[in-house]
Protein backbone atom coordinates (compact mmCIF):
# COMPACT_ATOMS: atom_id res chain seq x y z
CA UNK A 1 0.00 0.00 0.00
CA UNK A 2 1.48 3.33 -1.08
CA UNK A 3 0.19 6.66 0.23
CA UNK A 4 1.22 10.18 -0.56
CA UNK A 5 0.39 12.99 1.62
CA UNK A 6 0.35 16.32 -0.04
CA UNK A 7 1.35 19.28 2.54
CA UNK A 8 2.27 22.93 2.81
CA UNK A 9 4.33 25.55 4.56
CA UNK A 10 2.32 28.69 6.13
CA UNK A 11 3.13 31.78 7.41
CA UNK A 12 3.68 31.50 10.89
CA UNK A 13 1.52 34.39 11.91
CA UNK A 14 2.54 34.10 15.35
CA UNK A 15 5.94 35.89 14.06
CA UNK A 16 4.29 38.60 13.28
CA UNK A 17 7.18 38.92 10.33
CA UNK A 18 5.01 38.02 6.95
CA UNK A 19 6.58 39.85 4.33
CA UNK A 20 4.87 40.85 1.00
CA UNK A 21 6.66 42.63 -1.96
CA UNK A 22 5.05 45.32 -3.99
CA UNK A 23 2.85 43.69 -6.05
CA UNK A 24 0.92 42.07 -2.96
CA UNK A 25 3.01 38.35 -3.01
CA UNK A 26 3.71 36.98 -0.23
CA UNK A 27 7.08 36.53 -0.34
CA UNK A 28 7.61 33.11 1.57
CA UNK A 29 11.44 33.14 1.56
CA UNK A 30 11.26 35.84 4.12
CA UNK A 31 8.29 34.80 6.25
CA UNK A 32 8.84 32.17 9.31
CA UNK A 33 7.29 29.05 8.57
CA UNK A 34 5.38 25.82 9.77
CA UNK A 35 3.06 22.97 8.09
CA UNK A 36 -0.29 24.32 7.75
CA UNK A 37 -2.53 22.92 10.72
CA UNK A 38 -5.17 21.35 8.39
CA UNK A 39 -2.65 18.98 6.99
CA UNK A 40 -2.18 16.74 10.44
CA UNK A 41 -5.49 15.32 9.70
CA UNK A 42 -4.01 14.07 6.85
CA UNK A 43 -0.82 12.46 8.04
CA UNK A 44 -2.70 11.27 10.66
CA UNK A 45 -5.00 9.09 8.15
CA UNK A 46 -2.33 8.25 6.03
CA UNK A 47 -0.43 7.18 9.37
CA UNK A 48 -3.39 4.70 10.11
CA UNK A 49 -3.14 3.28 6.70
CA UNK A 50 0.49 2.32 7.42
CA UNK A 51 0.07 1.09 10.38
CA UNK A 52 -2.76 -0.94 9.52
CA UNK A 53 -2.10 -1.88 5.94
CA UNK A 54 1.30 -1.95 5.79
CA UNK A 55 3.53 -0.15 2.65
CA UNK A 56 4.99 2.95 1.87
CA UNK A 57 4.20 7.19 3.08
CA UNK A 58 5.59 9.45 1.03
CA UNK A 59 5.40 13.49 1.75
CA UNK A 60 4.96 16.19 -0.94
CA UNK A 61 5.11 19.67 -1.21
CA UNK A 62 5.45 22.38 -3.33
CA UNK A 63 7.54 25.68 -1.94
CA UNK A 64 10.93 27.49 -1.85
CA UNK A 65 13.53 25.12 -0.20
CA UNK A 66 12.93 25.76 3.06
CA UNK A 67 10.14 24.17 2.83
CA UNK A 68 12.47 20.94 3.20
CA UNK A 69 11.85 21.72 7.25
CA UNK A 70 8.45 20.93 7.07
CA UNK A 71 8.67 18.04 5.20
CA UNK A 72 10.95 16.95 8.15
CA UNK A 73 8.37 17.80 10.66
CA UNK A 74 5.59 16.05 8.30
CA UNK A 75 7.66 13.17 8.53
CA UNK A 76 8.52 12.58 12.07
CA UNK A 77 4.38 12.91 12.58
CA UNK A 78 2.98 10.85 9.74
CA UNK A 79 6.46 8.15 10.36
CA UNK A 80 6.28 8.92 6.45
CA UNK A 81 9.44 6.57 4.29
CA UNK A 82 10.16 9.18 1.61
CA UNK A 83 9.96 13.18 0.87
CA UNK A 84 9.68 14.67 -2.06
CA UNK A 85 10.10 18.75 -2.67
CA UNK A 86 8.99 20.71 -6.15
CA UNK A 87 10.93 23.66 -5.98
CA UNK A 88 12.40 26.43 -8.20
CA UNK A 89 11.58 29.74 -9.23
CA UNK A 90 9.46 28.75 -12.19
CA UNK A 91 6.76 28.04 -9.52
CA UNK A 92 6.70 31.08 -7.43
CA UNK A 93 3.55 33.09 -6.54
CA UNK A 94 1.52 30.39 -7.87
CA UNK A 95 -2.45 30.11 -7.28
CA UNK A 96 -4.52 27.00 -6.93
CA UNK A 97 -4.67 26.12 -10.18
CA UNK A 98 -0.98 26.18 -11.22
CA UNK A 99 -0.04 24.31 -7.86
CA UNK A 100 -2.36 21.56 -7.86
CA UNK A 101 -0.89 21.09 -11.60
CA UNK A 102 2.70 20.71 -10.56
CA UNK A 103 1.61 18.55 -7.90
CA UNK A 104 -0.31 16.27 -10.32
CA UNK A 105 3.10 16.04 -12.17
CA UNK A 106 5.02 15.47 -9.19
CA UNK A 107 2.34 12.65 -8.62
CA UNK A 108 2.87 11.12 -11.80
CA UNK A 109 6.98 10.93 -11.88
CA UNK A 110 6.82 8.62 -8.73
CA UNK A 111 8.36 5.36 -9.51
CA UNK A 112 5.15 3.82 -7.66
CA UNK A 113 2.05 4.81 -8.53
CA UNK A 114 0.03 5.71 -5.17
CA UNK A 115 -2.91 3.77 -3.89
CA UNK A 116 -4.44 6.77 -1.83
CA UNK A 117 -3.53 10.43 -1.86
CA UNK A 118 -4.52 12.65 1.18
CA UNK A 119 -5.02 16.19 1.21
CA UNK A 120 -6.03 18.41 4.11
CA UNK A 121 -9.30 20.68 4.54
CA UNK A 122 -7.72 23.85 3.44
CA UNK A 123 -4.47 26.04 4.12
CA UNK A 124 -4.24 29.02 6.85
CA UNK A 125 -3.11 30.96 4.71
CA UNK A 126 -5.72 30.64 1.36
CA UNK A 127 -8.70 29.35 3.24
CA UNK A 128 -9.83 28.25 -0.01
CA UNK A 129 -9.84 24.61 0.40
CA UNK A 130 -9.31 24.16 -3.82
CA UNK A 131 -6.09 22.55 -3.75
CA UNK A 132 -6.81 19.71 -3.10
CA UNK A 133 -9.54 18.87 -5.90
CA UNK A 134 -8.07 20.31 -8.01
CA UNK A 135 -4.96 18.26 -7.85
CA UNK A 136 -7.40 15.12 -8.05
CA UNK A 137 -9.37 16.93 -10.92
CA UNK A 138 -5.90 16.69 -12.83
CA UNK A 139 -4.68 13.00 -11.83
CA UNK A 140 -8.84 11.98 -13.03
CA UNK A 141 -9.34 9.52 -9.68
CA UNK A 142 -12.30 9.41 -7.35
CA UNK A 143 -12.47 12.18 -5.03
CA UNK A 144 -13.94 11.35 -1.49
CA UNK A 145 -14.02 14.56 0.66
CA UNK A 146 -14.88 15.63 4.24
CA UNK A 147 -13.45 12.02 5.28
CA UNK A 148 -13.66 11.45 9.17
CA UNK A 149 -12.79 7.89 9.06
CA UNK A 150 -11.87 5.18 6.88
CA UNK A 151 -10.62 1.35 5.99
CA UNK A 152 -9.45 -0.07 3.10
CA UNK A 153 -10.21 -3.19 1.36
CA UNK A 154 -6.86 -4.91 -0.15
CA UNK A 155 -8.15 -7.46 -2.18
CA UNK A 156 -11.40 -5.63 -3.25
CA UNK A 157 -9.17 -2.53 -4.32
CA UNK A 158 -11.55 -0.39 -2.56
CA UNK A 159 -12.00 2.55 0.20
CA UNK A 160 -14.98 2.90 2.55
CA UNK A 161 -14.88 6.32 4.53
CA UNK A 162 -17.50 7.81 6.53
CA UNK A 163 -17.69 11.63 5.27
CA UNK A 164 -19.13 14.48 7.11
CA UNK A 165 -21.96 16.17 5.35
CA UNK A 166 -22.76 20.04 6.65
CA UNK A 167 -26.44 21.20 6.02
CA UNK A 168 -28.90 22.40 8.60
CA UNK A 169 -27.76 19.49 10.98
CA UNK A 170 -24.58 17.37 10.60
CA UNK A 171 -25.28 13.98 8.95
CA UNK A 172 -22.65 10.95 8.08
CA UNK A 173 -22.53 9.11 4.98
CA UNK A 174 -20.63 6.01 4.14
CA UNK A 175 -18.91 6.14 0.63
CA UNK A 176 -16.77 3.94 -1.61
CA UNK A 177 -14.26 4.28 -4.13
CA UNK A 178 -11.92 2.65 -6.16
CA UNK A 179 -8.29 2.67 -5.89
CA UNK A 180 -6.47 4.49 -6.27
CA UNK A 181 -8.18 7.36 -4.99
CA UNK A 182 -7.88 10.50 -3.40
CA UNK A 183 -8.85 11.90 -0.11
CA UNK A 184 -9.46 14.93 1.81
CA UNK A 185 -9.35 14.49 5.40
CA UNK A 186 -11.87 16.38 7.70
CA UNK A 187 -10.94 18.54 10.63
CA UNK A 188 -12.90 15.83 12.60
CA UNK A 189 -10.90 12.48 11.88
CA UNK A 190 -9.86 10.57 14.45
CA UNK A 191 -7.46 7.13 13.54
CA UNK A 192 -8.32 4.12 15.31
CA UNK A 193 -6.30 1.17 16.14
CA UNK A 194 -8.14 -1.49 16.86
CA UNK A 195 -6.11 -3.96 17.71
CA UNK A 196 -2.59 -4.64 19.65
CA UNK A 197 -0.65 -5.55 16.26
CA UNK A 198 -1.96 -2.49 15.27
CA UNK A 199 -0.68 -0.71 18.61
CA UNK A 200 2.91 -2.60 18.92
CA UNK A 201 3.41 -1.77 14.81
CA UNK A 202 2.99 2.04 15.66
CA UNK A 203 5.44 2.42 18.25
CA UNK A 204 7.71 0.02 16.65
CA UNK A 205 7.15 3.05 13.24
CA UNK A 206 7.33 5.83 15.48
CA UNK A 207 10.85 5.25 17.02
CA UNK A 208 12.48 4.02 13.35
CA UNK A 209 10.82 7.07 12.01
CA UNK A 210 11.70 9.42 14.84
CA UNK A 211 15.66 8.63 13.88
CA UNK A 212 15.19 9.31 10.57
CA UNK A 213 13.88 12.55 10.87
CA UNK A 214 16.43 13.25 13.17
CA UNK A 215 19.17 12.34 10.56
CA UNK A 216 17.14 14.22 7.84
CA UNK A 217 17.62 17.30 10.04
CA UNK A 218 21.63 16.80 10.35
CA UNK A 219 21.70 16.50 6.60
CA UNK A 220 19.70 20.21 6.43
CA UNK A 221 22.05 21.46 9.21
CA UNK A 222 25.09 20.25 7.00
CA UNK A 223 26.52 23.65 5.73
CA UNK A 224 29.30 21.33 2.96
CA UNK A 225 28.18 21.88 -1.12
CA UNK A 226 25.56 18.51 -1.52
CA UNK A 227 22.78 17.41 -3.88
CA UNK A 228 19.66 17.31 -3.32
CA UNK A 229 19.44 13.22 -3.65
CA UNK A 230 22.23 12.97 -1.47
CA UNK A 231 20.11 12.25 1.26
CA UNK A 232 18.21 8.79 -0.03
CA UNK A 233 15.30 9.50 1.30
CA UNK A 234 15.10 13.10 -0.09
CA UNK A 235 13.99 14.07 -3.78
CA UNK A 236 13.38 17.86 -4.78
CA UNK A 237 12.42 18.24 -8.54
CA UNK A 238 12.58 21.63 -10.44
CA UNK A 239 9.77 22.21 -13.77
CA UNK A 240 12.85 20.97 -15.89
CA UNK A 241 13.07 17.73 -13.80
CA UNK A 242 9.26 17.03 -14.42
CA UNK A 243 9.02 18.55 -17.87
CA UNK A 244 6.68 21.70 -17.13
CA UNK A 245 6.32 24.52 -19.74
CA UNK A 246 7.17 27.46 -17.40
CA UNK A 247 3.84 29.45 -19.40
CA UNK A 248 1.51 26.80 -17.39
CA UNK A 249 3.16 27.03 -13.52
CA UNK A 250 3.96 29.60 -11.31
CA UNK A 251 2.47 33.18 -11.82
CA UNK A 252 2.58 32.89 -15.08
CA UNK A 253 0.49 29.47 -15.35
CA UNK A 254 -2.16 31.41 -12.47
CA UNK A 255 -5.48 33.09 -13.81
CA UNK A 256 -6.16 34.37 -9.90
CA UNK A 257 -5.24 37.72 -10.09
CA UNK A 258 -3.90 39.57 -6.70
CA UNK A 259 -5.55 43.31 -6.80
CA UNK A 260 -4.25 44.32 -3.30
CA UNK A 261 -3.09 43.63 0.11
CA UNK A 262 -4.25 45.25 2.99
CA UNK A 263 -2.01 44.53 6.26
CA UNK A 264 -4.36 44.24 9.27
CA UNK A 265 -2.28 46.40 12.05
CA UNK A 266 -1.17 44.88 15.25
CA UNK A 267 -3.79 45.78 18.00
CA UNK A 268 -2.16 48.01 21.02
CA UNK A 269 -2.47 45.71 24.36
CA UNK A 270 -5.20 47.05 26.46
CA UNK A 271 -3.67 45.00 29.33
CA UNK A 272 -1.07 45.98 31.76
CA UNK A 273 1.01 43.07 33.92
CA UNK A 274 2.18 43.35 37.27
CA UNK A 275 5.10 41.28 37.83
CA UNK A 276 5.11 39.30 41.96
CA UNK A 277 7.59 37.43 43.07
CA UNK A 278 6.89 34.19 44.67
CA UNK A 279 8.57 34.94 47.63
CA UNK A 280 6.54 38.23 48.19
CA UNK A 281 4.15 36.80 50.36
CA UNK A 282 1.72 39.71 50.80
CA UNK A 283 1.82 40.18 46.68
CA UNK A 284 1.34 36.23 46.52
CA UNK A 285 -1.98 36.64 48.52
CA UNK A 286 -3.44 39.83 46.71
CA UNK A 287 -2.93 37.25 43.83
CA UNK A 288 -4.71 34.76 45.14
CA UNK A 289 -7.43 37.29 46.64
CA UNK A 290 -7.75 38.48 42.84
CA UNK A 291 -8.19 34.93 41.66
CA UNK A 292 -10.29 33.49 44.32
CA UNK A 293 -13.75 34.92 42.48
CA UNK A 294 -13.70 33.46 39.58
CA UNK A 295 -12.83 30.06 41.11
CA UNK A 296 -15.38 30.35 42.73
CA UNK A 297 -17.53 30.46 39.87
CA UNK A 298 -18.26 34.22 40.83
Amino acid sequence: MHTVVLTKGVPDFREGQVSFDEDGHLERGKTPTVMNPNDKHALRAALQTKVRHGGSVSLMSMGPPGYAEVLQEGMADVYADDLYLLSDREMGAADTWATAMTLATGLENLDEEPDVVFAGFKTADGETGHTGPQTEWCMDWPLVTHVIALDIDEEERTLRAKRLVEGDVKEIETVEAPLPCFVVADPDFEPTYRTAEHRLRYKDLREETQARAEEFGEYLDDETEKEPTDWDHFEMWNHEALNLDPDYIGLDGSPTIVAGVDPIPKAPSEREATMIDPSDEAGMESVFEEVKPYAGGD
